[in-house]
């Protein structure tokens, strides 16, 4: 026979066990209905041949590839730009791709493509190395301000 101890501290653990469902399945909803957040997709090639002719084949190849997949919201490629030489500017690249895709599926979607992994299989020879840079994009809210220029 169960003490009133014995039933409280049952009530107690199924009452804690409901919360912890109800605040998982809450949890879950809301991730199901918020917005789906734009990726940046930020590559920098580091060539072996960083000639002229090797620099123009890639963003060639960048552009034919890699530009109008499903999702993608701005495609941009270009090379190293010479004359922001700072002690801040990282210049350990010669080619750079930025592209913004409405979200991770539409991303995820785009490495699986034949058309990407095409680029990669005619293009990867003459890269020394590469950085991948991916992060999630928080845009201004429409009708905020910003802060004033002097």
């Amino acid at each position: 026979m169960f003490s009133m101890h014995n039933v409280s501290i049952f009530y107690g653990v199924l009452a804690g066990l409901l919360l912890g469902v109800s605040l998982a399945f809450a949890a879950s909803s809301s991730l199901s209905t918020a917005p789906e957040r734009e990726l940046a997709h930020m590559v920098y090639f580091k060539l072996k041949d960083a000639s002229g002719g090797s620099r123009a084949k890639l963003i060639a190849a960048c552009k034919a590839y890699l530009s109008g997949h499903e999702g993608e919201v701005y495609f941009a490629v270009g090379s190293l730009a010479a004359d922001f030489t700072r002690d801040v500017n990282d210049r350990d690249f010669d080619v750079s791709l930025h592209i913004v895709f409405k979200s991770k599926a539409a991303h995820d979607k785009y490495q699986e493509h034949a058309r990407h992994l095409k680029f990669i299989e005619e293009n990867r020879e003459n890269w020394a190395k590469v950085r991948v840079f991916d992060s999630y994009l928080s845009p201004v809210a429409s009708g905020t301000s910003k802060p004033e220029s002097n």
